[in-house]
């Protein structure tokens, strides 16, 4: 599989203190990456994640109008085991 290398134009600095360097570097040294590639792929994936619920989505006129079907439904009440679930406390409360 071949693949087009895109020239990387742009710099990105980044100031830390020794220990979150140190960290890094680690790391990076773990993914057998350079500290640049760990923190980019690092970088890439929380912009993406971040991101994703703030991007533009767009229905058709059939998936919209399914879409304002099932928000103007009336809520329906929990079921009764989610409910207590929902309301005991957990591991980490």
């Amino acid at each position: 599989m071949s693949t087009v290398a895109i020239p990387k134009t742009e710099r990105i600095d980044v100031r830390a203190n020794v220990n979150v360097k140190q960290l890094l570097q680690d790391a990076a040294r773990t993914c057998h990456k350079s500290v640049s590639e760990f923190l980019l792929d690092a970088g890439i994936t929380a912009a993406n994640q971040t991101l994703a619920d703030r991007r533009r989505f767009e229905l058709g006129d059939a998936e919209w109008q399914l879409f304002q079907k099932a928000l103007d439904r009336p809520v329906q009440p929990a079921h009764p085991r989610i409910k207590t679930l929902l309301l005991e406390p957990g591991v980490l409360d």
